[in-house]
């Protein structure tokens, strides 16, 4: 008998399932007697129990621990000294300043007592949390604040239970359930507001609020029996945006931020239940320290896209992935970058590696966080004078992004060159809503990237995504191409973006394809001292020098701006407060008044002559 062949739609539905990988189911979210029935009967049972405490006050007793010890009882020590927080909303928006120093009082505070048991820091540690609990409010109309705060009290709640008294813990407890927990319970039943959002505001109010359900579950079964499942069936939704490789859409610093309370949020679960409910396990989650490791330049500064900010990303929960998911060089990073000012919680998450801290390891030169359409290219690990090159792609939809497909910073000879301006002040009219893309810093005009055909509101499509359409990394040199079309779409026909990495020198290649003569401007921003001649400047910076080079198109030249909106934007009035890494940032700038299909060519060497001549391939032959 012969074999029956598969039927034509069969043989599709096979390429289209291998085509296109179906992605595990996840887990059902936990029935409220499940949780309940898994939780353990002791307190401290957040973030740690009590033997993780008897163990961590061993370690800590000798060698490097110990000087981290030190360094987290100085902090304490400096903490008894201060006065309790007051309730201040200086912006009159948000408490979120008050509900972060509580918490980190009460972190430091309650660590040392743990391990040190000096009554000081438990009666200090009463006075902050006394004073919160008289707040009139947690300011739940901006929800991260009341978040946060209920975090700080749970831990004090359930790391001190046995030192405070039935009354002081009443206190406490009532605080958690009528300022924070009640507030949320409205949100959950309508799945309204950050309940069924994708970004960090998700994470850190889901964590803030599984805390403080943990820490009472016992005697607030009800409300913790609501809580707790809606909870992790929420925070799965922002953690999807971790698929497939870690990064993150609203930048290294909201990456922080997020995973500081994802983290958080897991590891309370796995000390009070016994299990995550399989959330460690969503795709992407567990190569979620890569991203900033990739991310920071040699300097120190990461790659601060969107509202994120350049200063230092991958905090202690770093400690926590590397030990969750057998990665060492996560460790040695966050160990590195806290030197010899750690914080309680690098204390906490770093018990495994404080005996013998692992020695940073190799990793690729070259990076493509594929979803979010990151590229990061760099000469060298471990060498502050290397060359490092970051670019973007992804959505301008994103939380927090600004209109900056294309952007880039650079790093070479121990500085950064070309820099991200950053956010803006978050208080100014419209910032999140209507005006937003009038602002100079979120408008193209104010990233490194192109404006074609300026005076269009706004500047690049808000909705437009990009996708990187070729990666290659080998030692002599790595590249990236980012496909921009639809950020320009009504302007250009097609327009792409490469960059390449050669030993220390980087190219950066545009070509952009126009019905008719178009004009286009080439930003990038610094804080260098630039000088122009014609197709070359000189940029000069704490005693370092990067020359620029225009290779094309032949004719061009550099120009200077100031960091401030083209005459033609159109709202000039609408710039910048002096706020951000440089105090007077500038602009290298290259115009074209009316191209046609232009190709612009910059090449970038941190020594006066490029180490091999330029030679210009289309970016549909780069290899």
């Amino acid at each position: 008998m012969k074999p029956r062949l598969p039927s034509p739609l069969l043989l599709l539905l096979t390429l289209l399932v291998a085509a296109f990988p179906v992605r595990a189911a996840e887990p059902a979210p936990p029935t409220a007697e499940l949780v309940l029935s898994r939780l353990a009967p002791r307190h401290p049972r957040l973030l740690a129990t009590a033997e993780d405490f008897s163990r961590l006050e061993k370690l800590t007793a000798g060698g490097f621990a110990a000087k981290w010890l030190a360094e987290v009882r100085r902090q304490a020590d400096e903490i008894v000294k201060a006065k309790p927080s007051k309730y201040e909303i200086p912006d009159g928006k948000r408490l979120l300043a008050t509900s972060r120093r509580v918490l980190e009082r009460t972190v430091t505070l309650a660590l040392i007592f743990r391990l040190q048991g000096d009554p000081r820091h438990a009666e200090r540690l009463w006075q902050e949390l006394d004073a919160a609990a008289r707040f009139k409010d947690w300011n739940p109309s901006h929800f991260l604040d009341t978040a946060e705060m209920t975090a700080a009290f749970a831990i004090g709640y359930d790391w001190l239970f046995d030192t405070w008294t039935a009354e002081q813990r009443a206190v406490l407890r009532k605080a958690i359930v009528e300022m924070g927990l009640k507030q949320s319970l409205p949100l959950y039943r309508q799945q309204k507001w950050w309940v069924v959002a994708d970004h960090n505001w998700n994470q850190v109010c889901n964590g803030g609020m599984t805390l403080g359900a943990l820490a009472v579950a016992d005697e607030e079964r009800e409300l913790a029996a609501e809580i707790l499942p809606a909870a992790i069936a929420s925070v799965r939704r922002p953690m999807r945006e971790f698929a497939p490789d870690g990064a993150w859409g609203e930048g290294p610093g909201y990456w922080d931020y997020a995973v500081a309370y994802n983290v958080a949020m897991i590891a309370a679960l796995d000390s009070a239940l016994g299990t995550d409910f399989g959330l460690s396990k969503i795709e992407g989650f567990s190569k979620a320290g890569d991203f900033p490791i990739h991310t920071t330049g040699p300097t120190g500064l990461a790659f601060n896209y969107a509202d994120a900010g350049s200063g230092g990303c991958g905090g202690p929960h770093m400690l926590w992935l590397a030990t969750r998911f057998e990665r060492p060089d996560f460790a040695a990073f966050r160990i590195a970058r806290a030197g010899g000012k750690p914080n309680a919680v690098d204390l906490l998450f770093g018990a495994r590696w404080l005996e013998h801290p692992p020695a940073p390891q190799a990793a690729p030169l070259a990076k493509h966080f594929r979803g979010s359409e990151v590229v990061t290219l760099r000469s060298a690990w471990n060498d502050p004078q290397a060359t490092f090159v970051a670019f973007k792609g992804g959505s301008n939809a994103v939380n927090h992004s600004h209109l900056d497909l294309g952007s880039f910073v650079l790093d070479a000879a121990g500085e950064r060159w070309a820099f991200d301006l950053g956010a803006d002040n978050y208080n100014l009219p419209g910032y999140f809503g209507k005006q937003r893309w009038d602002y100079y810093r979120l408008r193209a005009e104010g990233q490194n990237t192109l404006v074609i055909a300026p005076g269009a509101k706004p500047d690049q499509s808000p909705k437009a995504g990009a996708r990187v359409t070729a990666f290659g990394a080998k030692p002599e040199a790595s590249f990236g191409v980012v496909d921009l079309s639809e950020a320009y779409a009504g302007r250009a026909s097609a327009v792409r973006r490469g960059f390449r990495l050669a030993g220390r020198d980087v190219l950066v290649q545009d070509e952009i394809e126009t019905t008719q003569p178009t004009e286009v401007w080439w930003f990038m921003h610094t804080g260098a001292a630039v000088t122009c001649d014609g197709a070359t400047a000189t940029l000069v910076q704490n005693g370092r020098r990067l020359t620029a080079r225009l290779l094309a198109p032949a004719g061009a030249t550099f120009a200077v701006l100031p960091a401030a909106p083209l005459p033609t934007s159109p709202h000039p009035a609408r710039q910048q407060e002096k706020r951000g890494p440089v105090k007077k940032p500038v602009k290298l700038a290259v115009h074209l008044p009316a191209a046609s299909s232009p190709r612009i060519a910059v090449l970038f060497s941190p020594e006066a002559e490029p180490a091999a001549p330029a030679k210009l391939v289309p970016l549909a032959d780069w290899k």
